[in-house]
């Protein structure tokens, strides 16, 4: 998966805006870097390939606030609620109003504890979306250039990607931008021990201004870890962009694997794949219906051989127990629809202290009258009749036994 990350402008874009890119196989190393135009920017066209956009930090600011208590739990399915608390909590830090401008919540961010949120210009943020979605590079993710450093070690950054050359300090305190110059180093009183990081270009003038050596890093690789980072920017009115872009991608890399001619064996071989799959279900129903009609002709067979009475044969279990029974009834033997076998069963479960006050059947069904029966025991007494084939209910005094229909 090839991911192109772009630098957005600091200013509104336009058909000739040239943005600075970086290129990564695998999110980890670079595979190449360069300027161009939105139009001639590398295509991230296939399926699978992203395009992260950064957010130079001239273009942010952070804000540290102390959200009512429940915010995020109780506003987390509610979007609009959650930019409207968030836009009261700013009103007041804010030159703009809360409605030109685009909110952003820190990751990872923990209930009841203090968040960090990005803003930036609403407006010039999705003219640059809408730009680069326009020439066929949709942003899939926006992160930040830097964040906010906390507990880590401070590192001061010195850059040149969009001139002029500037300091960059990510801390707890937020992300400090000042224009590179000995007045803006005097004031922060860089520790001679801590670390700074400088681009090649302006690497010479950090040194000469800071009166020490420091390590090289190129924008590129900044703008690589940028993209690492958990951050995504598009929250709120633009994550439902976001879902729109995704779903355009979705569908552009099914028709390229419909229609491309270098996806032509894949497409035979999950025609194939298929096939095999609708074939090899017809075959496993097909044995089970014989499977089935062969159970089903052993019982026909069952019920005409052991009744030669019965000649047409239309639910032969139920046929069956009707045989059995008008058998039973003849020869006089009983069954357990009789009245001594569920008073049997009965006497079988009943406690012992028990004692009966009247009886009546009716229909293979005994009322037993008289009872005094606990919840306990009646459930255990329901079980029991249960496991032999009989169904129990108490009403006040009287027990209802009878046997349980065949299945």
């Amino acid at each position: 998966m090839t991911t192109l990350i772009v630098t957005l402008p600091l200013t509104l874009p336009s058909a000739a805006t040239e943005y600075d890119y970086a290129l990564t196989p695998d999110g980890l190393t670079l595979a190449g870097q360069g300027r161009a135009v939105a139009a001639l920017l590398p295509s991230a066209a296939k399926s699978g390939d992203e395009v992260v956009a950064v957010v130079p930090a001239r273009a942010l600011s952070w804000h540290l606030l102390d959200l009512p208590k429940g915010t995020l739990s109780k506003n987390s399915g509610n979007p609009l609620r959650l930019r409207a608390i968030l836009s009261g909590l700013l009103e007041e830090r804010l030159l703009i109003e809360p409605e030109q401008l685009h909110f952003a919540l820190a990751p990872h961010t923990k209930a009841d504890a203090p968040v960090w949120v990005a803003v930036c210009q609403r407006a010039w943020l999705s003219a640059c979306l809408h730009t680069l979605e326009a020439a066929q590079r949709p942003v899939t993710r926006i992160v930040p250039e830097f964040t906010p450093a906390l507990g880590a070690p401070a590192t001061l950054y010195v850059t040149n990607g969009l001139a002029p050359a500037q300091v960059v300090v990510p801390g707890d305190a937020g992300v400090m931008v000042l224009p590179l110059s000995a007045a803006a180093l005097t004031v922060l009183a860089w520790p001679a021990d801590a670390p700074v990081v400088a681009e090649p270009g302006v690497a010479a003038l950090a040194e000469q201004l800071l009166k020490r050596p420091v390590s090289l890093q190129p924008n590129a690789q900044r703008w690589l870890q940028a993209a690492q980072s958990p951050w995504n920017l598009a929250q709120f009115d633009l994550s439902n962009a976001g879902h729109a872009r995704t779903f355009k991608r979705l569908a552009a890399g099914w028709q390229s694997f419909w229609r491309a001619p270098q996806w032509r064996a894949a497409r035979w071989g999950t025609v194939l794949l298929l096939a095999i799959q609708v074939l090899g279900l017809n075959a496993w129903a097909w044995k089970e219906q014989a499977v089935l009609n062969d159970k089903r002709s052993a019982i026909r067979t069952t019920l005409t051989t052991t009744f030669p009475s019965v000649t047409v044969v239309v639910d032969a279990p139920i046929q069956m127990e009707r045989a059995v029974a008008a058998l039973q009834q003849a020869t006089g033997a009983t069954s357990g629809h009789d009245l001594e076998a569920l008073l049997g069963q009965a006497s079988a479960v009943l406690p012992a202290n028990q004692t009966l006050t009247g009886i009546e059947f009716a229909l293979g069904e005994a009322r037993l009258k008289g009872l005094k029966l606990s919840a306990d025991e009646t459930t255990a007494l329901s079980t029991r009749l249960q496991a032999q084939g009989y169904t129990a209910r108490l009403d006040a005094d009287t027990l209802t036994l009878r046997q349980e229909a065949s299945r």
